[in-house]
């Protein structure tokens, strides 16, 4: 059964090394929206602090804020590439994180090359990889080039494969970084209906995005974050309501 558990999440990262005044106010600017905090001497953003929560089957949230408010950070510690340093966070059922478009490739390999490391990463079968080494070529269109190495791709080229790679096996708990789609008209049109597909066959998703359309349209339920904090979780309407206008209201931070 897929299931995701957040029990008073608490993550924080240092930033070293502020000498001057400019180069402390551009860190401060950088991080806009997060909280930073003196801790025994040492400067540290507070990414999240005390966040939890309980998804289950069928469940699709949506995390909303400001940058620094904490939502890729919890996307990270949901898929494993960061741990926090107190609380717990569980996942149950195979996860696929979309969150690093780079995910495992290797830049000097050709692509029909790369498309094993990186499923093997995101724990696919042989059958999975099989199957993908079958349908990757005719979903990208990249036909011979499929034989030269990765590094020789046009930005375009490298965003289908990198794509296709992300979306080659299904997974129970879907982790995933605003909507991705990158390259012409065609390709992004492509690209969304496969994603689509993608979501349907996800147990859990949990999507961080800007676009609060985008959240009301896929998901049920929504999680809004304010430096680090979790202020508000429940159906994505109510959730959505509150956030937009408490965001009418709060000048950005600058």
């Amino acid at each position: 059964m897929a299931r995701v558990l957040a029990e008073d999440v608490c993550f924080h990262y240092p930033v070293y090394e502020l000498g001057g005044r400019s180069l402390k106010m551009a860190v401060i600017r950088q991080v806009a929206g997060a909280k930073l905090v003196v801790d025994g001497g040492h400067t540290v953003v507070q990414a999240l602090e005390d966040v939890s929560f309980e998804l289950g089957e069928g469940d699709r949230l949506g995390l909303i804020g400001h940058n620094g408010a904490g939502k890729s950070t919890l996307l990270r510690v949901i898929a494993g590439l960061a741990h926090p340093q107190r609380g717990r966070l569980k996942v149950s059922g195979r996860l696929i994180a979309l969150i690093d478009k780079g995910m495992g490739i290797n830049a000097d390999l050709t692509g029909m090359e790369n498309i094993e490391l990186p499923l093997r990463l995101l724990g696919a079968s042989t059958d999975e990889v099989r199957r993908a080494q079958r349908d990757i070529p005719e979903w990208t269109g990249l036909g011979p080039f499929l034989n030269l190495p990765f590094r020789t791709y046009s930005d375009g080229m490298k965003a289908r494969l990198s794509f296709a790679l992300c979306t080659a096996i299904a997974g129970d708990v879907l982790v995933l970084d605003e909507w991705l789609g990158a390259g012409d008209a065609a390709f992004v049109e492509q690209a969304q209906i496969r994603l689509n597909e993608f979501i349907a066959r996800s147990k859990i998703l949990v999507l961080a995005s800007h676009s609060l359309s985008l959240i009301s349209n896929v998901c049920n339920l929504a999680a809004w974050f304010e430096r680090g904090r979790l202020v508000l979780i429940g159906p994505a309407p109510d959730v959505i309501t509150a956030y937009a206008a408490h965001a009418s209201r709060a000048p950005l931070a600058t």
